[in-house]
């Protein structure tokens, strides 16, 4: 951070000479001068420092060599990372004045979770975050931070995003229609250009889209001239959007991309957004069918309370089991001591599809042949019998394609409406860059 200097605090030259001291010049005299961190934007209430930035570069262009992503000039670089961290910091601050939070235990456990999927300790983690040259408490709060951005889009931009039955019958309809389930994995650059653009805004995005274009076509990758030109958030990572449905795009977007070549960069489109030029990373047939197992089974609940504790459950299931196995209907025992909201229909739950059920219920119920039942089975709600009716194979596609629809044009909007909210964000926010500043 920012080391600031008193005005009072007399130089050490000066003292010596109050004191009638000799100065005396010494090997200690001649070491280099460490620089002091500066401001290199004021943000609203915050400050970036030139520190900061650094920091952020070096790991940036760490994470560009490691993907193989060829380095743009330090300058543009720069220019980036700044907006980044500019837009970061206008979040961060957003996020604290409302309200959000991450307490020091959350931390812990999101930390832990992500060395448990690199299978190390948390000593062997924190080891090998120091052989990557990353210091434990710079990720600890990096990791704090992009916990609180999350949370914050979670809140101000995605639960706000409504889809309609109507729009999801539309998609459909369209997508029967063009008959096309293909996807796209897509890279894009984007030159921002709101549809309220002045002449003189226009004719800066023409100017930096037929740069792009140039550079490409003398041999700049794709993935360079998005980390020169592209004012997307994702420039530095190469523009990659990742895959792509057609219902995922406007129309437009798609006729053009449909007919690109893999490795092919299109022309430049305009949205209301701005110029995009895309590049077709890799295509795949979209799935038409999906054929799930599943199976229809009825179950006895008795959840232990104030009253029956959980010892006293478990033998008072195992006497119901025992009466079923000699002969009384399980309908009949589900109905007259079952705690679930089944056991009005004899503990019928209907069809039950993969993933519906908790994993302990689930697996009892997998080893189960038709009309078989259960020992006790415990789970977080009680215990259990269980009891196979009959097993089939189901074409879900209806099901899955609409469920696939909601989720794809949720995933469009929210897209949308996150970038527009960025951009609204920033332009209504007060920056002063201080780059160029020298001490």
């Amino acid at each position: 951070m920012m080391k600031y200097l008193s005005t009072f605090l007399p130089s050490v030259v000066g003292v010596a000479l109050l004191l009638g001291v000799t100065a005396n010049i010494s090997a200690a005299d001649k070491a280099p001068i460490e620089k002091m961190d500066r401001i290199i934007a004021v943000v609203d209430q915050s400050v970036i420092t030139e520190r900061e930035m650094l920091d952020r570069m070096e790991s940036v262009k760490a994470q560009m060599i490691k993907k193989g992503v060829e380095l743009p000039p330090e300058d543009v670089l720069q220019k980036q990372i700044l907006e980044r961290l500019i837009v970061d910091s206008l979040q961060l601050q957003l996020a604290g004045q409302t309200g959000i939070k991450v307490d020091d235990a959350q931390l812990d456990k999101t930390i832990e979770r992500i060395a448990e999927q690199n299978k190390l300790t948390m000593p062997a983690f924190k080891k090998a975050l120091e052989e990557d040259g990353t210091k434990f408490y710079k990720f600890r709060e990096d990791i704090r931070n992009d916990i609180i951005l999350t949370r914050l889009r979670e809140r101000d931009v995605d639960n706000k995003v409504n889809i309609s039955e109507a729009e999801i019958d539309n998609y459909l309809t369209t997508q029967e229609k063009e008959g096309d389930l293909d996807e796209f994995n897509i890279s894009q650059i984007l030159i921002r250009l709101p549809e309220d653009s002045s002449p003189e805004d226009i004719q800066k995005a023409r100017a930096r889209t037929e740069q792009a274009i140039k550079a490409m076509s003398d041999g700049m990758s794709f993935e360079k001239a998005s980390a020169n030109f592209s004012d997307a958030p994702n420039a530095l990572e190469g523009g990659e959007l990742g895959w792509r449905s057609g219902q995922q795009m406007p129309p437009q977007f798609v006729e053009l991309i449909k007919g690109l070549d893999v490795g092919g960069v299109s022309r430049p489109i305009r949205s209301g957004s701005g110029v995009h030029i895309f590049k077709l990373n890799e295509r795949r047939a979209g799935a038409s069918t999906l054929i799930v197992d599943q199976t229809h089974v009825r179950h006895i609940l008795l959840k232990p309370n104030e009253v029956l504790s959980d010892k006293e459950a478990q033998q008072k299931i195992e006497s119901i089991k025992e009466r079923i196995d000699h002969g009384t209907p399980f309908q009949d025992m589900a109905r007259q001591y079952s705690d679930d909201g089944s056991s009005s229909n004899g503990g019928d739950l209907g069809w039950i599809n993969p993933g519906d059920t908790v994993p302990v219920f689930e697996k009892a119920m997998a080893e189960l042949a038709p009309n078989e039942v259960s020992s006790p089975v415990r789970s977080q709600f009680g215990w259990h019998i269980i009891q196979v009716i009959e097993r089939r194979k189901q074409d879900m596609s209806k099901e899955s394609k609409r469920l696939k629809a909601r989720q794809e044009i949720r995933a469009r909007k929210a897209e949308e409406a996150y970038n527009e909210w960025i951009h609204e964000l920033r332009d209504k926010a007060f920056v002063e860059l201080r780059l160029e500043d020298k001490f």
